[in-house]
């Protein structure tokens, strides 16, 4: 069984930074790692994603401000999250599969709790 805390969201200003990380446990192994984030009102959306070769996908909105990187003796998956506007409010949420990449939620098996993200403009 695998479980998935998130942790290091919060209230930031525009223009400001966060950084988001992921603690997995359990079996992890060819696993793929993704962000989605849930608005208010909104369906919850593609954020990014990579896969245990490294492979990543980012959804159009975020590329150039967003990255996701990984400590693997950490068992820790991290989303750096700059320049934030305020169309990036949400709950952020990560999610694991085994196998490869998807963008869409509905191919995810294992779910964290989600940390509020809020951007004030």
């Amino acid at each position: 069984q695998v479980q998935l805390v998130e942790s290091g969201g919060g209230l930031v200003q525009a223009g400001g930074s966060l950084r988001l990380s992921c603690a997995a446990s359990g079996r992890t192994f060819r696993y793929a790692m993704g962000w989605f984030r849930q608005a208010p009102g909104k369906e919850r959306e593609f954020v990014a994603a990579f896969n245990w070769s490294g492979v990543s996908i980012y959804e159009d909105s975020v590329k150039c401000r967003f990255t996701m990187s990984r400590d693997n003796a950490k068992n820790t998956v991290y989303l750096q999250m700059n320049s934030l506007k305020s169309e990036d409010t949400g709950v952020y949420y990560c999610a694991l599969r085994s196998g490869s990449l998807y963008r869409n939620a509905d191919e995810y098996a294992y779910w964290g709790q989600g940390t509020q993200v809020t951007v004030s403009s």
